[in-house]
């Protein structure tokens, strides 16, 4: 079987998603929601590890030049991921949580728990 590879950003994008959503899985996180949205902010995956509520940002780059992934996640992306975030606490219950961050450099996936804080 031949893998399709998507080519346009939003199917890249939402194929990046899905793998990060399966990975998080695999490693015993429960999958809440999706593309959580509010005005002002948007959180890629929202999971719940035991009791706690992680908040999860995916990031695709082609390859790791000019810092990869990780350097796309600038304070005002996390600003807006922690506004999105307290309104997902408000709706839903405040609870212990996190903030994690799937990174993919070309197609190397990694996975950084606790990657930035709302302090």
């Amino acid at each position: 079987m031949t893998a399709i590879i998507p080519h346009d950003r939003q199917a890249i994008g939402a194929a990046a998603e899905a793998s990060a959503a399966r990975h998080l899985a695999a490693h015993g996180l429960k999958v809440l929601a999706r593309n959580f949205r509010v005005k002002g902010g948007e959180i890629d995956i929202i999971c719940r590890d035991g009791k706690t509520t992680v908040f999860v940002e995916v990031r695709r780059r082609a390859s790791a030049d000019f810092g990869g992934a990780a350097a796309s996640i600038t304070v005002r992306k996390q600003q807006r991921l922690i506004l999105a975030a307290r309104h997902w606490l408000v709706k839903h219950g405040d609870s212990p949580c996190r903030f994690d961050c799937v990174l993919f450099d070309g197609n190397q996936l990694e996975w950084l728990k606790n990657a930035f804080s709302a302090d």
